[in-house]
């Protein structure tokens, strides 16, 4: 492991801005970007998708994903390429690396030694993502707007009836 972290490729402004991440945007293959909450650790982000977690289609089986981060203001201040590793239960890795995921994981449903031994059994994916080649700021960020159009959703809003202060009689 020492070799790995001894081979990563950073930057000063990607040491920083990964420190203080709580969210990521990660996108796999070309496809779109998803919000994930993620948790820094040795420089790495650690992200957990999966049954009962956040959705992150493609990543769990990734070799390789681009990220992109905020900065204090809200704006993208770096999108860098990443090289994801899944952490497979009963490693040392995961062992070291589950139980702090899951004390941070915001409204978990029991204690996070539960949700650790739930992630193993339901084949939640932990992924490390590591910082794997020179990253876009600055002016090598695009200058327009990366807004996409919503995606398609099962979810429904119900449309409501006007309010009316009395009963409106018809003649």
């Amino acid at each position: 492991m020492t070799d790995e972290l001894d081979s990563r490729e950073t930057t000063p402004l990607v040491d920083e801005a990964v420190k203080k991440a709580a969210v990521c945007w990660v996108s796999v293959a070309d496809g779109p970007a998803y919000a994930l909450w993620c948790l820094p650790l040795d420089g790495d982000l650690l992200i957990v998708t999966g049954p009962g977690e956040q959705a992150a289609p493609g990543l769990a089986d990734a070799t390789e994903a681009q990220v992109t981060l905020r900065g204090d203001h809200g704006g993208r201040i770096v999108t860098w390429p990443a090289r994801v590793t899944r952490l497979r239960p009963d490693t040392e890795e995961w062992a070291a690396a589950a139980p702090l995921v899951a004390a941070k994981r915001l409204n978990a449903p029991g204690p996070s030694a539960d949700l650790v031994r739930r992630w193993a059994a339901e084949g939640c994916a932990l992924n490390r993502l590591a910082p794997a080649g020179p990253p876009a700021a600055g002016t090598d960020l695009p200058a327009a707007s990366l807004a996409e159009e919503p995606r398609p959703t099962p979810a429904v809003r119900a449309t409501r009836k006007p309010f009316r202060l009395h009963k409106v009689r018809r003649r």
